[in-house]
């Protein structure tokens, strides 16, 4: 569709199509965002009926467009557009946000056509940034991304991060329309109508801007066209109002998320249901372009005895893997050098994304690249991927398959103190759905879990070290997720020490120590943190009858925790003594970081002696 051939009365008869839908679905619900909804539906009429191209019979044509609602709440409003495109049925939106429907309170990809889930504000762009830098950089495809965005999420910083982002990259197929409806939740926005305020701070980022009347399908249509033809991504400001034509809510403060008072009488005013049916633009439908087949993996070895930092060891493996599979991407928040992620980026430049020192940006970005079909790995210190957990939940929503690692964890870092000391990760990893969480203590196993981490889903956490640690394994061990490695055993043990990363050298010390008094120990490797290994912690715990946990993280939620979930429920019950992370560190060294937080091997000595001793 062009601004000459626009039919004016069908695209404001299916604005009005979608607004009647919307309204029905939240009333069949009683709940929901009809007034967020009724304010875009002129916007999303023209996109649909004119400008997206979208095989809704084949969604995993990679030539298809994406469109992600990043105002989650207006779920009414896509969902009416997928009744409009013929792929929902109108009676389909009485089951809206019921129990078992597809049709949730929030997009979710429970739905062929929905990439991500939304809801969470201030994420879609940047995802939708992820998915067009795919287009530009990997795949080479013409396809658009076309993000319906709020005002009010405009004050999240990550928007901010997307721009820019955006912006330097030159992502000319990224579109974000804006619905710029003036209210909020609680009240009016910060610069309501004020369009030419936010085109001020976006042009500023490298985007062409178009302010336009969010209600003129001419306008909307020339927009689009606007949009399509620049070199730069464009954000389509669109002044509407909320809850626009219906005039018990138009405009009005004090009714978002809340169904219409009367809503017959809404639709009725709005000029009753109607059944338009829109023929989406197809694309061809395009296979895949990259090779299916992979390469035989070779990873790293590194000799027995020799000191290794295993955030070396999983940057060679990774440079190494980039060899074996084509579909590897790397992301990084300018610490590459720390995370030792440059050694991919040296060896394979073209799939190496510097994202800088954004990480919610750099975990959208992977979570985009993820959408059209890339294996992304992205890594950052432990500590920084708090500030970007809230992608990281919300991609676990997702369903995305994201490869995560987090360096210079703990108090092990040494110096630089607490800023910069992941203690809390592991805890907020394993508490995601379908996470994965790994913490090696050595090379050899590194190298290995980080290629496990490929043939898994969903998000996988790999937890790594920034000292040189002994290398204990041989090349010919292997290091099954979900799996441990028992280091130390016998008949006589009468504990049982549990490490993981750096603690386990602390346990084999202790371990040796407590062997010269006369009392044998157990050592347990726990490298998989989540999945963990019921079996052997549960008969070492019948041998034993005691088990010590040590872990440089704070005691809740990490190691300790995770042991004490699998005994739960055993037979025999051991006595479990936690030693972990209690007081807030300062700076010095990482062996005095370690005596200092209790958790070095006199420590672990400390602890066994007066636990056999009761």
């Amino acid at each position: 569709m062009s601004v000459a051939t626009v039919d004016h009365d069908m695209l404001t008869a299916l604005g009005r199509q979608l607004r009647v839908d919307a309204v029905r679905a939240a009333d069949f619900a009683g709940s929901g965002h009809p007034t967020s909804s009724l304010s875009a539906a002129d916007l999303m009429a023209v996109l649909l009926a004119g400008h997206l191209r979208y095989d809704f019979e084949a969604a995993q044509n990679p030539a298809n467009d994406h469109l992600i609602f990043s105002k989650g709440h207006a779920s009414p409003l896509l969902y009416a557009m997928y009744v409009a495109a013929g792929v929902v049925s109108s009676e389909e939106l009485r089951w809206y946000r019921s129990s078992g429907s597809r049709l949730q309170g929030h997009p979710t990809p429970a739905l062929p056509w929905v990439d991500v889930a939304t809801g969470s504000l201030g994420q879609g762009l940047g995802i939708g940034a992820g998915m067009a830098l795919a287009g530009k950089r990997l795949d080479r495809r013409d396809f658009r991304v076309w993000v319906l965005c709020g005002d009010s999420e405009l004050a999240e910083g990550s928007m901010w991060e997307a721009f820019e982002h955006a912006g330097y990259e030159r992502l000319h197929n990224l579109t974000a329309i804006v619905d710029v409806n003036r209210l909020g939740q609680r009240g009016p926005t910060r610069h309501g109508w004020d369009t030419a305020a936010y085109a001020r701070r976006i042009s500023a980022f490298g985007w062409h801007t178009v302010e336009i009347d969010g209600h003129d399908v001419e306008a909307i249509d020339a927009a689009y066209a606007e949009a399509a033809a620049s070199e730069s991504p464009t954000a389509i400001l669109a002044r509407t109002r909320k809850g626009k034509g219906v005039r018990a809510v138009e405009d009005v403060e004090g009714v978002h998320g809340k169904p219409l008072p009367d809503a017959e009488a809404a639709i009725a005013e709005l000029g009753g249901r109607s059944a338009i049916r829109v023929e989406v633009a197809a694309p061809e439908y395009e296979r895949p372009s990259r090779p299916d087949e992979l390469r035989e993996l070779a990873v790293p070895v590194y000799e027995q005895g020799r000191r290794v930092a295993t955030r070396t060891a999983f940057g060679q493996a990774l440079a190494s893997m980039g060899h074996a599979r084509s579909d590897l991407v790397v992301l990084d928040g300018e610490v590459s050098d720390s995370t030792r992620t440059a050694y991919f980026a040296t060896e394979h430049p073209d799939r190496f994304f510097e994202c800088y020192i954004a990480e919610q940006q750099m975990t959208a970005t992977a979570v985009g690249l993820s959408v059209r079909g890339w294996l992304p790995f992205a890594a950052t210190f432990a500590a920084f991927w708090s500030r970007a957990y809230d992608f990281v939940r919300m991609a676990a929503v997702s369903g995305a398959d994201l490869c995560l690692v987090g360096s210079h964890a703990g108090v092990s870092i040494g110096a630089d103190g607490p800023s910069q000391m992941g203690l809390e990760d592991i805890a907020a990893f394993r508490a995601l759905w379908r996470s994965t969480v790994l913490y090696p203590c050595d090379a050899n196993s590194t190298a290995h879990l980080t290629a496990a981490m490929t043939e898994h889903s969903g998000i996988r956490y790999l937890r790594t070290t920034r000292e040189d640690t002994p290398v204990l394994y041989g090349p010919e061990e292997t290091f099954p997720i979900g799996g441990s490695k028992v280091l130390r055993s016998s008949d006589a043990d009468e504990v049982t020490i549990v490490g993981a990363g750096i603690t386990v050298h602390e346990a084999l010390r202790a371990a040796d120590a407590l062997a010269d008094e006369g009392v044998r120990a157990r050592v347990v490797d726990l490298y998989s943190l989540k999945p963990v290994d019921v079996a052997t912690l549960r008969r070492a715990a019948a041998d034993t009858g005691r088990i010590v946990t040590v872990e440089d993280h704070w005691p809740q939620g990490g190691l300790g925790d995770a042991v004490l979930d699998a005994l739960t429920g055993s037979i025999a019950m051991p006595t479990v003594v936690k030693l972990g992370v209690l007081a807030l560190p300062g700076s010095a060294t990482p062996a005095e970081q370690l005596r200092h937080a209790g958790i070095d091997a006199d420590s672990v000595v400390e602890a066994v002696r007066e636990l056999v001793a009761e």
